[in-house]
């Protein structure tokens, strides 16, 4: 196999008030995959993504993303690189969905015709190619998540890093939000998704799967291998 988008040696993460969030977990992580993680609440995903964001950092173990050591020095670096989907959408009021996605893309290298031009094309890849001019505020919950997701992959994003992007979605649309995360595989994008749907998870043919409980990685499988 090529070099691992995400590489995770041995990372513990204890809080300041003792707590261990994550206990020696190992995994490794490849271009184009679909990697799900599931667990029950408290089983550490969210702690997990905290550190693949950058928001916190190993207690003991190194973590790499994109072949780069991850680190405060170096963190921005690597967030170009990233699409973070996040469970509460944090969309800005009263602003167009292009507006909001172009924001996403301020601190880039980008000009604004090319974040213009980006964006467009990105939430007519989700299917909202007639709400490009609508204002966020009169999305339905699916449309919003869609911007979600479009704001994520406007960048072209190396990894695509979705916290329970089906949590509040009825079985169709959240059938087709991992429809359109997945798809972008072919596109060589490794995609992680936490969930609790294990039941969605069944119906996917070819996917990496970690299950995760009380701060450890119990089981770990390829279903493509």
């Amino acid at each position: 196999m090529s070099q691992p988008v995400i590489q995770a040696k041995n990372i513990t993460l204890k809080y300041p008030n003792g707590n261990i969030a994550l206990k020696d977990i190992n995994f490794e992580c490849y271009k184009g995959e679909i990697v799900f993680i599931v667990g029950p609440s408290g089983s550490g995903k969210t702690s997990l993504l905290k550190l693949l964001m950058g928001i916190e950092h190993p207690s003991q173990g190194e973590l790499f993303i994109l072949g780069e050591r991850v680190q405060s020095a170096n963190i921005r670096k690597i967030r170009q690189s990233m699409g973070p989907v996040f469970q509460e959408f944090r969309l800005l009021e009263g602003r167009t969905t292009l507006e909001n996605v172009m924001m996403s893309m301020r601190f880039l290298d980008y000009s604004v015709k090319e974040m213009r031009e980006q964006s467009e094309k990105a939430l007519i890849r989700v299917g909202l190619a007639h709400k490009i001019n609508s204002d966020v505020d009169h999305l339905s919950w699916g449309e919003s998540q869609r911007v979600a997701i479009a704001r994520a992959v406007a960048r072209n994003p190396k990894l695509i890093i979705a916290d329970e992007p089906t949590g509040n979605l009825d079985h169709a649309n959240a059938v087709n939000i991992l429809e359109l995360l997945t798809s972008f595989k072919d596109e060589e994008t490794t995609v992680l998704i936490t969930t609790h749907a294990t039941h969605l998870i069944e119906t996917r043919e070819r996917h990496h799967l970690i299950t995760m409980n009380q701060g450890q990685l119990l089981w770990e499988k390829r279903y493509y291998e």
